[in-house]
């Protein structure tokens, strides 16, 4: 094992990878010379040459249909779209084409394609480089969509991507690139589409993905520590395809369940995860499940807005409380929360 950043994580495994297969390739707007908007191709252009490591102009549809007539012909080719929110200029590539081609002309060319891009809130860029759009892909049949929250899981989630036949779309967040975690030495690819459980857990079910992920990790155990809260907690890790199986049986086991995201409430992936529980587990259920997700206006570029917009620590133990309230939990001792 060994201790690294979220960045460093993805930008090993992205140069272990073209150094094992020659048909890895990356492109995205300003990683070569410039050594990406984050860093996280640095390096990368000096070792493996414009070939490998092309810069592109500012046009995600055109380098996006680029790469996935790259991947047709063989390549695997890993874009980066320097925010989810320009992805959207790409969207009928993604959706139309990318995800579609297999089924279309029945399997005759694969796209194994990969689309690296961060999103996420509390930087201060304003409401058009600050959103979680990542269920509008997740909607999409014929797409992967993963979401790593740790340095160990962006490195096993990378090498699965990399690897896999299909279009994949790797979430980053920009609040994760500094944190840093255990990564192991060896190269062992995640299982696309299955969900980790990060802690055990008897009281109550807490779900996330991404940064939410990793909040809900600290928040559970820090209720330990002060509360002897026994709470479980879902990284999902895949948002499609999702592991159904992994939540309603915790779900069955705890009897309650609250979901965190990063983007907004209505229509979200916490709605999707509400209702796997409802059809798995509803008889388990001893309370509704609850949602925490940012607040339903476009982010707010002020500080002060903008934290009051994004989901808190204390928004999600208020919802827990709730919660464990609902279903007659008696607390160990009164939160300084309540």
């Amino acid at each position: 094992m060994t201790l690294m950043s979220y960045r460093q994580a993805i930008h090993d495994t992205l140069r272990s990878e073209m150094l094992r297969d020659e048909n890895v390739m990356l492109l995205g707007e300003e990683i070569g010379v410039f050594e990406g908007s984050y860093k996280i191709t640095a390096g990368l252009l000096a070792e493996f040459g414009d070939k490998r490591v092309r810069d592109t102009p500012i046009a995600e549809e055109g380098f996006t249909g680029v790469a996935i007539g790259a991947a047709m012909l063989g390549l695997r080719p890993v874009v980066e779209i320097m925010t989810i929110n320009f992805s959207l200029i790409a969207i009928d590539q993604i959706v139309n084409h990318a995800a579609k081609i297999y089924g279309m002309f029945g399997g005759q060319a694969k796209v194994p394609l990969v689309i690296r891009t961060p999103g996420g809130g509390g930087q201060q860029l304003g409401a058009t480089h600050s959103q979680n759009i990542e269920l509008y892909y997740a909607f999409v049949p014929g797409l992967k969509v993963v979401a790593p929250s740790t340095p160990a899981d962006a490195k096993a989630l990378m090498l699965a991507a990399i690897r896999d036949d299909d279009p994949v779309l790797f979430l980053e967040n920009l609040a994760l690139y500094n944190t840093k975690g255990e990564v192991p030495a060896h190269d062992e690819p995640a299982v696309i589409g299955k969900a980790k459980i990060t802690r055990e857990g008897s009281h109550l079910t807490l779900i996330g993905y991404s940064r939410m992920a990793y909040v809900a990790k600290k928040i559970a155990d820090q209720l330990a520590d002060s509360e002897h809260l026994d709470i479980e907690v879902i990284d999902l890790c895949s948002l499609r395809p999702l592991d159904r199986e992994t939540i309603v049986n915790s779900v069955k086991k705890t009897h309650a369940a609250v979901m965190l995201e990063d983007d907004w409430l209505t229509y979200g992936i916490g709605a999707e995860i509400a209702a796997t529980i409802s059809d798995g587990a509803f008889d388990y259920l001893d309370a509704p499940v609850r949602r925490v997700a940012m607040a339903e206006v476009p982010m707010p570029y002020a500080k002060s807005l903008e934290s009051a917009a994004m989901p808190s620590e204390h928004d999600v133990i208020q919802a827990i409380y709730q919660t464990l309230d609902a279903i007659g939990h008696r607390r160990s001792k009164t939160s300084p929360h309540d």
